[in-house]
């Protein structure tokens, strides 16, 4: 985005997603103006009209405390957004914000960039959902509707919790093998049952969504040697090693001593039983791979991509990424 209300010019990267938003301004030496963070602004959630407006709002909150800016570029990437169409809707939807000229597209380019800046490479995003993508040198590109079971996708925070729920109220009735997640899944919620939890989400009480919390109890259950929650975290990792292959063997890279950037909450956590599976398996399937986890939160490579699109040399790029790894922008990014 060029030309705003005048002042020293700066970027702003936006990073949305299935939990939060975060967004910050830096200046076009590298230096971390300001940082805010909101909740989730993925479409698939909230809905475009939603999104676009808390991810207005937060630009606003960066201007305002950073002054009058011309933006130089703006990137803003979110979940959700895979298909051509979202992007034409979302585009769309800004078209009359002061942004409008944005770079948007999903946030695993965000995840990507803070990983990696080999031409060659391929990210796997396990958070709320589970998403990948693969780029070529040569400009080509793979990725994936990423709409949940109905396109194929298994996993993430949500889907994890969704299962564990499964099996817990199949051991309960008999139907399934017992698993301690029976007496872990009301936990996390404050109540005293398994079918306290499953009662409170068909009358709404819970949202849906919150599934996602169960998320670290299935993890904690499988360390403590829970046979029904290892066998969640077991298909966790051959689902994100079947993501990153797939998009290897299509991209032709198989072959190739390629990055595979692995990154969300449900990967950041650091669950060892996880990782050492996902090294496993791509270590069998694509030998010459290595893995780049990133920590830091996306918002870094979302940050060094709006850079980049405002024409940054290398050391600026450099500077920005140490700020933003060493969390000196007001929004939490480490």
């Amino acid at each position: 985005m060029t030309g705003s209300s005048g002042g020293a010019p700066v970027v702003i990267a936006v990073d949305g997603g299935g939990s939060k938003t975060d967004a910050v301004a830096i200046d076009l030496d590298g230096t971390v103006l300001a940082g805010v963070r909101g909740t989730t602004s993925s479409p698939h959630i909230v809905g475009v009209t939603r999104a676009v407006s808390l991810i207005d709002g937060l630009i606003g909150e960066l201007l305002t405390r950073i002054g009058p800016r011309t933006l130089a570029a703006t990137g803003v990437y979110v979940s959700g957004i895979d298909l051509p169409a979202e992007v034409t809707a979302f585009r769309a939807a800004i078209a009359d914000r002061a942004w409008a000229d944005a770079v948007i597209d999903n946030d695993l380019f965000a995840l990507l960039r803070a990983g990696t800046d080999e031409p060659d490479a391929v990210a796997v995003v396990c958070g709320t959902g589970i998403n990948c993508v693969g780029v070529r040198a040569d400009g080509e590109v793979v990725r994936y509707p990423s709409l949940g079971m109905i396109s194929g996708d298994w996993g993430g925070g949500w889907h994890l919790g969704e299962q564990a729920l499964w099996h817990a109220a199949r051991a309960v009735d008999g139907r399934g093998p017992a698993t301690t997640l029976v007496s872990a899944i009301p936990l996390v919620f404050g109540l005293d049952s398994l079918p306290s939890v499953i009662e409170a989400l068909h009358f709404e009480r819970i949202p849906n969504s919150d599934l996602s919390l169960v998320s670290p109890a299935v993890f904690e259950a499988a360390r403590a040697g829970d046979a029904v929650a290892a066998s969640l975290v077991d298909r966790q990792a051959e689902e994100i090693v079947a993501f990153a292959v797939a998009t290897l063997r299509r991209l032709d890279l198989l072959d190739r001593p390629v990055p595979v950037v692995l990154g969300g909450g449900v990967i950041g956590a650091g669950d060892d039983r996880l990782l050492t599976a996902i090294e496993r398996g791509l270590t069998e399937s694509a030998p010459l791979t290595r893995i780049e986890l990133v920590t830091a939160a996306p918002i870094l490579g979302a940050a060094l991509l709006a850079l980049e699109a405002a024409g940054a040399p290398a050391a600026v790029l450099h500077a920005a990424r140490a700020a933003l790894t060493a969390g000196q922008a007001a929004v939490p990014v480490g």
